[in-house]
């Protein structure tokens, strides 16, 4: 995957903006798409791209945050299924 890079302000050795690649890769556990850094002076200001990210519902079900019933075992399904489920 290519990395897309912009550095405004200022320049930086190509070292440099792989360690910053490197450190997105390793915090958030993939490649971004694009990395604006913005530098002033001896400072830096990193602003990272992943593409849109899918969003999943949650809700509490049976005292639990869960997105699907999935991983309920066969008790926590049944209460589930038992439940009284109230309108608004």
């Amino acid at each position: 995957m290519a990395c897309n890079v912009t550095v405004t302000g200022g320049q930086l050795e190509q070292a440099e903006i792989n360690a910053y690649i490197q450190r997105a890769k390793e915090k958030f556990g993939k490649e971004p798409f694009g990395i604006d850094i913005k530098v002033d002076g001896d400072y830096v200001e990193l602003s990272y791209d992943y593409g849109d990210q899918p969003f999943h519902r949650i809700r509490r079900i049976t005292g639990y945050l869960v997105g699907t019933l999935d991983r309920f075992n066969n008790a926590k399904r049944a209460e589930e299924k038992d439940r009284v489920k109230h309108g608004v």
